[in-house]
């Protein structure tokens, strides 16, 4: 279905069970309007409006289907040919291995747009070329229940905050979302600041005073969201990291270039420990040293006399400073070199005694520092993989549209499938039934051969119970849901004419006045539409009484010989029929019976041949292995027959 000139909006959206006023705003905004809407559903984006706060996966594939017209339930018609697609699509998900490729899956209706059909046919025997020549389960195991990345939700941290002076810039930033990770301050009081372990301040015109502030972060006014919380962007990246690396190993294995070999860089670099200075510590290793020399250098002073006195009176002397002066000096040198911080610590005294205000002073520095050091780390990073994720996201999209080829390739390859040939005709070479295609390389089953036209639209079909009868209609109804699915079909070499709809109709039950009133009022309104039908029969006679079903029958044959439509009507009363209707009879031919009574039998129908009937075949094989008499009766049964 092609949606380029159709119109979808609220209206719509609001039909669907379950979705309101504010859901539908909701789903087109995150669509970006009405034609990203379109766009999802042509597309069958489930993945993209599953994303969607209120919308669940389920949610999104009833949203498709619905705006799609749910094409199902107008192509096929009756119980057996709903199953025959169910099994189609069972069989498919089998290959499935992540949420996005079940869902497309799912999506998977028959078209009626050739050029759709043969563009999905073409993408998926490509796919099956691709399929043979690629180490599939080493693949399946790295895609497994691969999705989309997670948005991640704000984790808010009260014990940081974000400051501003300007009204307008506050009010961006309640804009941006950002008061759901820290608190927002509009012109504070100072002692408010206080508070807070870390708070960045969006400056306009730097109307706080923030001097030897130590937790305070400077940003620029009108700075974007992962400048001034890096863990806009960051957490995203960290959250879905394991699937950014799965994502990785699987592009090396395909031999594929991509950037999420950056991606990872990055994160790994994140990850990798800060050192932090233990300032302290440094100022008391090196004042142990400086204590040492002191102690050496002033054992081995020489004072004189007046040195002494001065020692005596004043507690020191100019050798002893000068010794002091020399080491605290190369103490503080060391200390800079080491924490890079201009500050002295050490009060002159043996041993050297510890400024804590100094020290505190210092370690307020050390601290601003490295929260600025970080924060400008993460903002980098950020800005980094700001500028990654789109192609990012686009990536793992590509890996999943990927892994939704992928299944539909190794379906065709395990099936055999080859690609159609779309035309106004059907004609079947060495076709097989889907369930039987797994069995064939251990056991020696016949495919077939089979063809309708618009000369010859319809057949009756007939043959011996258990024949092949059934499957033939079944592998045909098959052959053209797959087609029309945009899928290569089960046959060797197929022509294949598009359908509006599928009938097929098993082995009813005798009806009641009521059913069978039913019966008729629905299979009678079927006839009378101009929709290209394929009409699937196989023994429907016995819905009533046999001279009545023979009537009804042929009528029902002559209306669709006299249209567009094709029909394949499997019946035990073909000689009945043809003395009402010229109608071509086609037949399953069993050779025989074997000594426990199998058929050997030869699955490709005959042209214009009435195939025998098991009681024939049992009455001809009867009558080979009698003698006499009893010999008579038999012949004189099978001349009936005749």
């Amino acid at each position: 279905m092609l949606m380029s000139n159709i119109s979808l909006g609220r209206e719509d959206l609001k039909k669907i069970n379950g979705i309101g006023d504010k859901l539908a705003d909701k789903i087109l905004k995150e669509l970006e309007g009405e034609k990203g809407l379109i766009r999802a559903v042509e597309n069958r984006e489930v993945d993209l409006i599953a994303r969607i706060d209120g919308i669940s996966q389920r949610k999104a594939i009833e949203i498709i289907n619905t705006l799609l017209g749910n094409p199902l339930p107008k192509f096929l018609k009756g119980e057996r040919a709903h199953q025959l697609y169910d099994d189609i699509i069972k069989k498919i998900l089998a290959y499935a291995n992540t949420p996005y490729s079940r869902n497309r899956i799912l999506l998977l209706h028959p078209k009626k747009d050739p050029e759709s059909i043969k563009k999905h046919i073409n993408m998926v025997m490509d796919s099956k070329k691709m399929a043979l020549k690629l180490p599939v389960q080493k693949i399946r195991r790295l895609i497994k229940n691969m999705k989309m990345p997670e948005k991640t939700k704000p984790r808010f941290n009260p014990t940081r905050a974000i400051l501003t002076e300007n009204k307008e810039e506050y009010e961006r930033l309640i804009k941006m979302g950002l008061n759901n990770y820290h608190p927002i301050l509009l012109n504070p009081e100072p002692r408010e600041l206080e508070e807070y372990e870390i708070i960045v301040y969006v400056y306009s015109y730097g109307l706080f005073e923030i001097e030897g502030a130590p937790h305070i972060i400077m940003v620029r006014s009108g700075a974007e969201k992962h400048q001034i919380i890096p863990e806009t962007i960051l957490d995203y990246f960290k959250e879905n990291k394991r699937l950014f690396k799965k994502a990785l190993k699987l592009k090396r294995l395909l031999g594929e270039e991509t950037i999420l070999e950056k991606v990872i860089k990055i994160l790994d670099e994140l990850e990798k420990p800060e050192q932090t200075l233990e300032i302290e510590n440094i100022v008391n290793s090196i004042k142990t040293e400086a204590d040492k020399k002191l102690e050496k250098l002033i054992k081995n002073i020489n004072l004189k006399g007046e040195e002494v006195l001065k020692l005596l009176d004043e507690g020191t002397t100019n050798k002893i400073d000068k010794i002091f002066e020399e080491v605290i000096k190369e103490a503080r040198e060391k200390l800079k070199k080491e924490t890079e911080i201009d500050f002295n610590p050490y009060i002159k005294s043996y041993p050297l005694k510890i400024d804590e205000k100094e020290l505190e002073r210092a370690e307020k520095i050390k601290f601003s520092e490295e929260i600025t050091k970080s924060f400008e780390k993460r903002v980098e990073a950020a800005e980094k993989l700001q500028k990654l994720k789109p192609q990012t996201e686009k990536e793992i999209k590509k890996i999943l549209e990927f892994d939704y080829k992928l299944a539909l390739g190794c379906f065709a390859a395990d099936y055999k499938l080859e690609k159609p040939q779309i035309t106004d005709k059907i004609n079947l070479k060495k076709a097989l039934h889907l369930n039987l295609i797994p069995k064939e390389n251990n056991q020696k089953i016949q495919r077939i051969n089979y063809k309708l036209d618009n000369k010859e639209n319809v057949s009756l079909l007939t043959g011996a119970n258990s024949g092949g009868k059934t499957t033939l209609l079944e592998t045909i109804a098959q052959t053209i849901i797959l087609a029309q699915m945009g899928l290569p079909v089960p046959a060797k070499k197929a022509q294949i004419k598009i359908f509006d709809e599928i009938h097929l109709h098993s082995k009813e039950k005798t009806l009641n006045a009521g059913e069978f009133e039913s019966f008729l009022r629905t299979f009678t309104s079927t006839l009378i539409s101009k929709k290209q039908k394929l009409i699937l029969l196989d023994e429907i006679e016995a819905i009533t009484e046999l001279e009545a079903a023979v009537k009804i029958l042929s009528t029902f044959i002559e209306l669709i010989k006299n249209s567009k439509s094709y029909a394949i009507i499997v019946t035990h009363m073909a000689r009945e029929i043809t003395k009402e209707i010229n109608i071509r009879i086609d037949g399953i031919e069993a050779k025989g019976l074997d000594k426990n009574y199998n058929l050997i039998v030869n699955r490709t129908p005959k042209m214009n041949h009435l195939a025998k009937s098991t009681p024939e075949l049992i009455l001809k094989m009867l009558h080979e292995k009698s003698k006499g008499k009893t010999k008579k009766i038999y012949a004189k049964i099978l001349e009936k027959f005749k």
